[in-house]
This record gives C-alpha cells, structure tokens and sequence, in this order.
C-alpha cells in the first residue's frame, strides 16, 4: 500500500457522511429480500477494477476495502463497515469498476445485479435517494481526485489532447492528465508503455491498453463505455441527440415505462453542455454549468432504466418499412417503434483560411473549464452575439485578461438575454466591438495573430490575439434524415402545423389524422430542440419539448 491513510483522499469532510453512508438495521433488512447474502473470506477479492458485471454489494458483517491499484503502489481509500454499500454512478450505466474491493476479514454481504439496484433506487424513495446521492458524490471525488480507469498524456497546447480532455470531462468520467511539457517523470512513464514522444496524445486505458492520438469512439470503446448495451434488442423510443431536449426524452419516457435507447456522437448535454453558466433556467437562482445540468439529467436518465450510448452517430435513419431504424457509424441499425430526433445543431463555420489548423489549438466552439486554463491572464475573441456567446464572454472575463466581444451588427439587444448584456456593459474586462468581422487567424503550430475589420470604415486590425471563440449561427444535424422527412428551407427539421399539405403528401402520410404538434412527416417520428423549425433555443423549451414528445410516443404506440 501507498502511505496514504484512509479518507485522505477523500477529506471532505462535511460529505463523508453522505458518501459513505451507514444504512440502519431497518432499512437492510428492507432490502434484503432484494439481493443474495454472499460469504467473503479474509483476502479474497470481491471483484477488480475493470470486471463485467461487478455487482452491488452492502455490508451486512465484517469489513470490505476499496483499493486503487496503480503501478506506483495500492492507495487505500477507505473501509466499508456494516450498513456501508459498495458502487458509484458508472454501476448504473453496467460499466466497468475502477477500484478493487476485497475482504480484510471475513464479510458477509447483500448482493445484487445492477438490474436488482436499478429496481431498487427507483421503487423505494428512501433508500434511492441515499444510493444515488453516494453514488454521484462518489463520481464527483473520483473525477476531482484523477482515480479513473484512463490516464491522458499530452501537451496543454495540443489539439488533440484538449479534444479527448473535452470528451472526457463532458462525459464525466475520472481521468489522471499527465504533462508532457511539466510533469518530471513523464519520460519513465513513456518509457515503460513504449511510447514515443511523437506518438502523443496517448491515452493508457485499463492501466495496460495503449491508444495512440485516439478518436472519441476508440476511447469509449476501451473504456466501456458502451458495451452493457444490446443494440439488437427493438426499442420502445430511440431518441437521436442528448442535449437537454433528448435527456428531458429520456428522463420521461424511461420513467414511464418506456424501453429507451438515446445516441449521442459526444457528449450529453448538447451545445448546452459547452455553456460556462446558465442563468435563466427554472429553479437554479445563482445559475448552474451546462455540463452540471447535464450530469444531472443523465444520470437521472440512466436512474430510471434509459441507455444511453456515447461516441456514436447516426449515420441514417431506415424509414421504409413497417418498422424504423437508426444506423449507426457504419455498424448494424437499431430498430425501435418510435424516433425522437433531438440531433441539435453545431455553431456555423466561419469561411476563414487556416481554421482547421488551429480548431483546438487557440480555435474554441465551447467556453468551458477546459478551455478557459489554456487562456488565463491573455486576451481573447469571443465572435457571437447570442447568448452562448455572452455566458462564454462573462466566463472568460473571469481569468482572462481581457475578452474581446465581436459583432456584425450594431448592439445585443436584439439576440442576447438582457442580463447577459448587462453583465457585458458592467465588467471592465470586456469590451464589445460592432460591425466588425474576424477576417485572418495567423500562426504555425498555435494561433499567434488575428485581424479583424471595421465594416463601415473599412479599416483592418491586426492582433497579437492566440485564443478564439466562434458562437456564430446554427447548422443542423439533419444529414442522417435526408430522404425521410420534410426539412425546412435551412435544413431543420419541420413538425405539426408548419408541415404543408405538399409535405405530407411527398412523404405518402398514411393516416387519417394530421401529424401531432412535434410529429414530423414521418408517423411515430418527432423532432424536438434546437434541430427542429421555429424552435426557442432555449434549454428550458427543448426540456419541455423533450417531455411533450413522449406524452405523443405513448399514444402513437398505443394507435
């Protein structure tokens, strides 16, 4: 073992409680009807880090211990006594453990497959809101801490190693980043896994899986992230999108009974998840992170019985027949009764040379966190007038040392929340630039140097500038639908009363009634959020469109 001491690593103490809570005699003996009672010897493992289908365990008697192992050395991290219960968030997902969990003396436990502790949290309130408050906090200090199954290596100012810091982070699961330009033992460490200098970013997965400059799917693959999912199995609902509107969808419909399948080709939580702060959702007065928000929804999702896969695209969407199916990658298509598209749409690309050569190396479509460590006490551009890029000018405001807020048109009034605005007008960090374009981004490896122009003078500035923002329009992510359903003029997706009778009759509409509000010209196919025509782009009405479309799927599936 390490020279740690148990709970050192976990030394909040105020939280303890509600990490590693004690459950009463009463409440064990409610359960134990649920679970299989089980005999562990002294030194025998219950299950490693990386075990399919580690199961649930509460300590009835004796004691268990959760283990760190590392190549440097085992890290205690505390010991579970009678009442004390074993897991974290990963569980409910049927992911892969990270830590080892053995018998220092002779143990008796309750336990349970994850489908008897999804049964569990989500018919006795009481016991659920204990499991699933541990099981969060637990994530939260494994993320803080940097125990988790994957180690990052890289240079902060590779593009590469900020995307798979990005994917990581949005997606919530605990990493260790080792710094290729600072951190003294990374030669020893490249050295023991053979690898190369040249060959970075690395991810080393599992402790021993060595991924050369991964993509995201590759990641999630070795991670796990995805395997407990049986993707033959024909789904109730197949929500495409988990941004706010598809996490609202699978929030409703699994809590409803509804076998639900949601797909996402990054992260939840959508163009939303990238918000620094949101201000003006319901029931969050001092505002809340869009990446909060979405952890939050999905774990609440996967709570009540929805899967949900990561790193995955639909590529399209089978609409002839008596069934639908979505494609995805270039793999098999998932058949479901029911579609909700919540695919969203991505900020526009601005049409300026050398852009794919510094995207993630001083070029940003997202104001988190992450991104803000790269700029602190520099000056950046936010390019935006909404209000994505009013949340990242006020966020950046904070480390920054001065935020550069360009605009095409004269004022905010007209596309950004008043708050925001004024949030912009008070902080001297900030300065705001109308009638301006960005017009050249200049650099070798990093962006060194922008110009911008005036576009009433006609002027062009130069800027010794190496951080850029673009929160510039919306395209949608409509092109797996092509050949399925009406699309409006911009390529979203059009639903209800703003499908034309021309529409309906071009997608031979075979019934009787007119499609539902969010039914697009497909029956059983909806369209909810940012992908759909005339929405808000609002998270609260792409939540609440999310919740309205299951209330249509039911009675679709009842038809």
């Amino acid at each position: 073992m390490s020279d740690a001491s148990p709970l050192t690593l976990l030394n909040r103490e105020s939280r303890l409680d509600h990490i590693f809570p004690t459950l009463s005699s009463e409440q064990i003996a409610r359960i134990s009807a649920h679970g299989t009672k089980r005999q562990i010897e002294p030194g025998q493992v219950a299950y490693e880090p990386g075990t399919e289908d580690a199961p649930f365990l509460v300590v009835v008697a004796g004691q268990l211990q959760l283990v760190r192992p590392s190549a440097t050395g085992d890290t205690l991290i505390t010991a579970l006594v009678s009442g004390q219960f074993t897991g974290e968030a990963n569980m409910l997902a049927g992911q892969r453990p990270t830590v080892r969990v053995l018998a220092t003396q002779a143990a008796e436990v309750l336990q349970f497959t994850r489908a008897q502790l999804l049964a569990l949290v989500q018919t006795d309130a009481e016991l659920g809101e204990i499991l699933m408050r541990a099981f969060i906090l637990r994530r939260d200090e494994l993320i803080a801490r940097g125990f988790g199954d994957a180690v990052l290596v890289g240079s902060l100012h590779s593009s590469g190693a900020l995307r798979i810091k990005e994917f990581l982070t949005r997606n919530g699961h605990p990493y260790a980043f080792v710094d290729l330009d600072r951190d003294p033992d990374v030669q020893e460490l490249l050295d023991r896994f053979g690898v190369a200098v040249e060959d970075v970013p690395v991810v080393i997965c599992r402790g021993h899986i060595v991924l050369r400059n991964p993509t995201n799917e590759q990641i999630a693959d070795c991670l796990g992230l995805n395997e407990a999912i049986d993707q033959t199995r024909v789904r109730d609902v197949m929500v495409v999108g988990a941004g706010p509107a598809g996490l609202a969808a699978a929030v409703y419909g699994a809590s409803e009974g509804l076998d639900v399948l949601v797909l996402d080709s990054h992260a939840p939580g959508g163009q939303a998840g990238s918000s620094s702060r949101i201000e003006n959702y319901l029931g969050f007065p001092t505002g809340i992170s869009g990446q909060e928000l979405a952890s939050r929804a999905y774990v609440q999702a996967q709570k009540f019985g929805a899967e949900i896969m990561i790193a995955k695209t639909a590529t399209q969407l089978s609409c002839h027949g008596q069934r639908y199916a979505v494609r995805i990658d270039d793999g098999p298509s998932v058949p479901a009764r029911t579609v909700i598209v919540a695919s969203g749409a991505e900020y526009r690309q601005p049409t300026l040379a050398n852009l794919a050569q510094f995207e993630g190396a001083g070029v940003y479509h997202g104001a988190t966190f992450v991104e803000s460590q790269l700029c602190s006490r520099e000056e950046v551009i936010v390019v935006g007038g909404g209000n994505a890029a009013g949340q990242a000018a006020v966020f950046l405001a904070r480390t920054a040392s001065r935020v550069h807020v360009l605009i095409r048109s004269d004022g905010l009034a007209a596309t950004m929340s008043r708050y925001l605005i004024r949030r912009i007008e008070e902080s001297p960090a900030i300065v705001l630039h109308s009638h301006v374009d960005l017009v050249a981004l200049e650099g070798d490896a990093h962006l060194e140097h922008v110009q911008w122009r005036h576009n009433i003078t006609g002027v062009v500035e130069a800027h010794d500038i190496r951080h850029v923002f673009f929160m510039i329009g919306a395209v949608p992510n409509t092109r797996w639908l092509e050949g399925c359903v009406a699309l409006d003029s911009k390529g979203f997706v059009k639903t209800g009363t703003d499908l034309s009778q021309a529409d309906l009759v071009a997608a031979h509409w075979p019934l009787t009634r007119a499609p539902f509000v969010l039914e697009t010209s497909l029956p059983g196919v909806f369209a909810v959020g940012d992908v759909r025509s005339g929405s808000m782009n609002r998270v609260a009405s792409a939540v609440g469109e999310g919740a309205g479309a299951v209330a249509l799927v039911h009675q679709v599936l009842q038809q």
